[in-house]
């Protein structure tokens, strides 16, 4: 993995439901796939709130070095992110840049990612996972609210 990225762009570690195949992958139109990647510190990746949200919570050394994907994101798509993660409230996700790392790379690159505190999550239903895999997320459009 070259550590060199265009300018424009910034790299952004997905976990949860921004991956392929899951319900907010559409957000990543636009985006470049770098690589299969994982944290390079271990962190709680949990799955929790009514609708069955992974978050990703600030608490380095706890869980898992959490696996998830690598992706090259124009910076005029930041804010369509940020929106979905609800960055702009109290209570929502944070950005924050960290370390990540490919197989068999010994360098690690850095790369934003969103954070959710425990104290804004009402309940959980799974202990740490080190790669979300669950499907009873609930899409927004999908909410009964």
């Amino acid at each position: 993995m070259t550590t060199g990225i265009p300018q424009g762009m910034k790299r952004v570690f997905v976990y949860g439901t921004l991956k392929r195949g899951f319900p907010n992958h559409a957000y990543m139109t636009g985006a470049t796939f770098v690589a299969l990647v994982k944290t390079v510190e271990r962190f709680p990746l949990l799955v929790g709130g009514d609708w069955f949200t992974p978050y990703l919570l600030p608490e380095a050394g706890e869980g898992f070095q959490v696996a998830g994907e690598l992706w090259e994101v124009p910076d005029a798509m930041i804010p369509a992110l940020d929106e979905l993660e609800s960055t702009h409230l109290p209570n929502g996700y944070r950005r924050v840049e960290i370390d990540v790392v490919a197989d068999g790379d010994a360098a690690p690159v850095k790369a934003w990612t969103y954070f959710r505190e425990r104290r804004h999550i009402a309940k959980f239903h799974t202990g740490n996972l080190a790669d979300y895999q669950d499907r009873r997320y609930v899409a927004r459009l999908d909410r009964d609210v």
